[in-house]
């Protein structure tokens, strides 16, 4: 049945457009992009990222963001591989956590071999080839010589390539995370009292993960040249999608020679479950160029908590969850793009970035035209400024928000937590190591006291307006009225004064 599946997926490539889409979603996305010495950006290849957002039966909705690198197709096969996977009746309510959890594992190691079942034709002619031009064979003309050195060029542009994946899968109301490689997964909800908390969900499978370093030490690998590197093979990520050179001609690459077995897998690690029950908030799945290009500029420090402010302040702007997602898209691509040309303590690390998406699913969060403010809803924000003439990699981020009641967030210091009967599958870290939640720095710009609140309620009572129609004023000029008048009484007779007439 599952080559049934994939036989389907592949004669029809757009097969997934036919599958309803989830409308508590929105997804923003930008080229990558290097900038020239005046600052213009020009894109250097095609976007490679990729992404689901689909709503199956059962309650069912599930979520993908896929980057990738040299090239694009794997990470366009496995977001519609994992769909067919997983949306085709595999998973259903009267599933258990322990079912769900071997089902994503299941889909991933379909996704990854069926994808080499796609380029073995390509990888058996590639090798003929290779041994057709032995050295100093006289049989083979320069021409033939050059037309083969072609074809080989074409055939390794075709089956080279990898992507990491950060899947999220939503069942009875309950949050499961299946992650490959450095993408990003946060959950920002409220707490029991009005705290907001801001989880990461998951650490990236990076050469600066102990855990990672730890596997990889185990099967050989000297895991502090893999730590100095910082790359195998051209990326930082030790977990991956495709990317044959590396999984089966490990053996050759330096670092990974010595590995007993594969070193670079793509077995996901998987959280969940979390449970959605009472809670108010959304979700946010990141591909790595995003988060690297907001790290690039204001430093790692408080990526999450931007992230966050970004999203509620944009939220409060927009009707609509497309609009959000492709507006805090181009608040980083912006920011990035300002530090190049400030030439500040960071414009260095900001030459370039990479294809950025961005995939928001709220969680009973209401939009934009949920309610006016006289109704006791929201005030609108001016936006998420940041000082321009920052040196430093921390951001200060003033927002003034009122959020209707019940469900209020707010963004005060976040407490450590774990998810809720979460359990990662073997060989993956405690649940007490996945979620990384960082003290924030926001302030609020609703309150005098400086207790850093993102959200603030309103108090229900409204200004009544008097006999003709005007709204007692908010804020006492009188004395100012005085002083300007003791200044300027010339001009005052002669242009009538200031002051409320």
């Amino acid at each position: 049945m599952a080559a049934q599946r994939r036989t389907y997926m592949q004669s029809h490539q757009s097969w997934t457009d036919d599958l309803p889409l989830c409308q508590m979603c929105g997804v923003g996305s930008a080229p990558n992009c290097v900038y020239s010495s005046d600052g213009k950006g020009t894109q250097s290849h095609p976007n490679e990222d990729a992404h689901l957002r689909f709503r199956g039966e059962d309650g069912l909705f599930l979520y993908g963001v896929f980057n990738g690198y040299d090239g694009s197709r794997v990470a366009s096969f496995a977001s519609q591989c994992l769909t067919a996977e997983l949306l085709l009746g595999q998973v259903n309510s009267s599933h258990t956590d322990n079912d769900v959890r071997r089902i994503l594992t299941q889909a991933f190691d379909v996704v990854e071999k069926s994808y080499f079942e796609t380029i073995d034709d390509a990888l058996a002619e590639k090798a003929h080839l290779s041994n057709y031009l032995v050295p100093h064979n006289e049989n083979v003309s320069f021409h033939q010589n050059q037309k083969v050195q072609e074809r080989l060029k074409e055939l390794e542009q075709e089956v080279s390539g990898g992507a990491t994946a950060v899947v999220a899968l939503i069942l009875n109301n309950k949050l499961y995370i299946a992650n490959v490689g450095t993408n990003r997964v946060l959950l920002c909800k409220s707490s029991s009292d009005g705290q907001n908390q801001v989880l990461q969900i998951g650490r990236p499978h990076s050469t600066d993960n102990e855990d990672e370093l730890q596997r990889l030490a185990a099967l050989g690998v000297d895991s502090a040249r893999i730590r100095q590197a910082g790359q195998i093979a051209g990326q930082s990520c030790t977990r991956r999608l495709g990317d044959y050179r590396v999984k089966f001609n490990y053996n050759e690459i330096d670092l990974l020679s010595v590995a007993k077995s594969k070193p670079i897998i793509a077995e996901p690690e998987i959280y969940g479950s979390q449970s959605l029950d009472g809670v108010t908030g959304f979700l946010v799945l990141m591909s790595e160029g995003l988060i690297n290009a907001l790290e690039s500029a204001h430093g790692p420090e408080q990526a999450n908590q931007e992230i966050v402010a970004m999203v509620a302040a944009e939220l409060a702007q927009h009707t609509s969850l497309e609009a959000v997602a492709q507006s805090v898209v181009e608040r980083v691509k912006r920011l990035h793009h300002d530090v190049f040309v400030s030439g500040r303590q960071r414009a260095t690390y900001c030459s370039r970035h990479e294809d950025m998406t961005l995939l928001i699913r709220t969680l009973n969060y209401p939009l934009a035209d949920a309610l006016t403010p006289t109704q006791g809803g929201r005030i609108y924000p001016v936006s998420v400024p940041y000082s321009s003439n920052q040196s430093t990699s921390k951001t200060s981020v003033t927002l003034s928000l009122v959020m209707p009641s019940p469900g209020t967030l707010t963004n005060g210091t976040n407490t450590a937590s774990t998810l809720e009967e979460g359990t990662p599958t073997p060989g993956s870290q405690s649940p007490t190591a996945t979620l990384q939640s960082t003290n924030t720095q926001t302030q609020s710009s609703s309150s005098s006291s400086g207790d850093g609140s993102l959200f603030r309620q309103r108090g229900s009572q409204a200004a009544q307006p008097d006999e003709t129609g005007r709204v007692p004023p908010y804020v006492d000029f009188s004395q100012f009225y005085r002083l300007w008048g003791s200044d300027h009484s010339d001009s005052q007779s002669t242009q009538g004064g200031l002051g409320p007439q």
